[in-house]
């Protein structure tokens, strides 16, 4: 996609009088994609997230789930048939290529889901058919979604799915126009569909430079604006993303006000942001959990004795104090502090080098070996140092004869080589979309009836044991028993050792006093619509 124009506009657009209605954000990353469905990164999802929309989503600065596109839902007596009552009247957006004749309709809904669900869809295989949220969460669950009028749709699994609201909430799963499709694919331009984006948000892509900026327009006829819902209407005339992967980078541009928003800055500059006369720290206690996860198909890691000594050689706490800047907790519960289903029984492997070593000679290895460790690039909650950790753990392995190469890409193709397997020792994470313990467990920890890893499962790490416990945990809806389960399942991972915890803190944000209006998401991402500048 061509640009409009270069990374120098984006400081003369924020600071200039002319733009004072521009609000400006820092952004950590590039997009991987366009279209929300190809991705469950964080930093894409910060973008698709203004575009596009959802049947239904997490409210704003809480955990409840809020009616979107649907305005409202109801659930069939045996808990397998949802069914979502549509708005009418939303309008879908134009660009260049596409001018929309009807309005948001179920038949937009079910070229969604079909898309995805349907192997035999012409666009299934499109932009490479990874359909990471959906392929983890609903691939094997859901049976079918119809149409059942113009307004209404059923979705209808094959077995009860206890956390399937929230699910649909997750912004990988918003919707798209069918009617956009159809016209990309009679011109044999199918792939555009994933490039150039068509939504019902409250904002459209005007412009795309990769590793620059991203320029978004206002769209007017967005449907909270239509209904009279002020958080869902935009308020600016743009938003200018200026992506930088250094958080230092992004808070001198915050602080030169070049940026009225400034995402995941470093923990360690709370004190410089607050004591700002221009800034302040916006925290957010977010749901996070960030781990290594160790490579299955891997020989040496395939030995659970291997595994049990490399956790056991990680001094945790300094790694925790530094690299968490103090706001860190050393926890071996996958499922984060802030959610029910936490594992605060589980602490993290003891710090033991003598341990570390007998348990290497034990696995054939007395010598140590030598491996690749993979360290995040940008600043996520979950990870705000990632080769600073990853230099800590080096530092630890190479104490019991184990060499560990660091290795990095920019943020995009580190995703992308991850979960094609690359990663020996792979450094990963995420951020709980939607509030229930089920998601990070499952996005990056299970496998399909077939043994295949789901996508960001990136280990490849597939245990029967676990699985179960998950999937019943899934069925069920008494949360006592949905916690005993979770509970059951972290005691597996931990004792199967596919990865280490490390951690995950609250995120803060560096927000010009200037603006008005911003409520930062503790689920999934936040909304620019809404915001105004001063």
């Amino acid at each position: 996609m061509k640009s409009l124009f270069s990374l120098c506009s984006v400081a003369l657009l924020a600071t200039s009088p002319a733009f004072a209605a521009n609000l400006s954000v820092c952004l950590e990353g590039s997009p991987e994609v366009f279209n929300p469905q190809l991705s469950s990164n964080g930093t894409t999802l910060t973008v698709l997230g203004q575009i596009y929309d959802n049947l239904v989503s997490v409210k704003a600065g809480g955990s409840d789930i809020d009616p979107a596109l649907a305005e409202s839902w109801s659930v069939s007596d045996d808990g397998k048939t949802y069914t979502f009552k549509l708005r009418e009247g939303l309008k879908w957006q134009s660009n260049s290529q596409f001018t929309p004749t009807r309005d948001f309709n179920a038949d937009d809904v079910v070229f969604t889901f079909d898309r995805m669900l349907q192997d035999d869809h012409p666009y299934a295989a499109v932009s490479g058919g990874t359909y990471v949220t959906f392929n983890t969460k609903l691939a094997e669950a859901l049976q079918s979604v119809e149409k059942i009028d113009d307004h209404t749709v059923a979705f209808t699994l094959k077995a009860p799915l206890a956390p399937f609201i929230g699910i649909m909430a997750h912004q990988s799963l918003a919707i798209t126009s069918a009617e956009y499709a159809d016209k990309l694919q009679q011109a044999g331009t199918p792939d555009q569909f994933d490039r150039e984006p068509i939504g019902t948000g409250p904002f459209q892509l005007a412009a795309y430079q990769q590793d620059a900026v991203v320029r978004l327009a206002p769209f007017a006829e967005t449907w909270g604006a239509a209904i009279g819902n002020e958080a869902r209407t935009p308020k600016v005339d743009g938003v200018v993303m200026a992506i930088s992967a250094d958080a230092t980078v992004r808070l001198q541009r915050a602080l030169a006000g070049e940026c009225h928003i400034a995402l995941y800055p470093n923990l360690a500059d709370l004190e410089r942001i607050e004591s700002s006369e221009t800034l302040e720290a916006v925290n957010t206690p977010v749901a996070s959990s960030g781990f290594i996860t160790f490579n299955f198909k891997d020989e040496i890691l395939q030995n659970k004795k291997v595994r049990e000594a490399l956790a056991h050689a990680i001094n945790m706490q300094p790694l925790v104090d530094v690299v968490y800047d103090g706001r860190g907790k050393v926890t071996g519960s996958l499922v984060p502090a802030a959610l029910w289903g936490s594992a605060d029984h589980i602490g993290p492997y003891n710090y033991d080098p003598e341990l570390a070593k007998k348990l290497l000679a034990e696995a054939g290895y007395p010598d140590g070996f030598t491996t690749e460790l993979w360290a995040v690039p940008v600043s996520r909650p979950y990870m705000p140092h990632g080769r600073r950790a990853a230099e800590f753990i080096q530092a630890d392995w190479a104490a019991i004869g184990v060499k560990a190469e660091i290795i990095s890409y920019e943020w995009s193709e580190y995703i992308t080589r991850s979960r094609q397997g690359e990663a020996k020792v792979g450094m990963f994470g995420g951020i709980y979309d939607f509030p229930d313990p089920s998601q990070i467990p499952n996005n990056y920890f299970t496998c399909n009836a077939e043994g295949k890893p789901s996508p960001s499962n990136i280990g490849s790490w597939c245990n029967d044991t676990f699985i179960t416990l998950m999937n019943k945990a899934g069925s069920i809806t008494d949360q006592a028993e949905r916690e005993k389960l979770y509970l059951q399942a972290q005691e597996v991972f931990h004792e199967e050792v596919p990865a280490v915890i490390l951690g995950g803190a609250d995120t803060i944000t560096a927000v010009n006093k200037s603006v008005k209006g911003y409520v930062p998401a503790i689920f999934g991402t936040s909304r620019f619509s809404g915001v105004t500048v001063e």
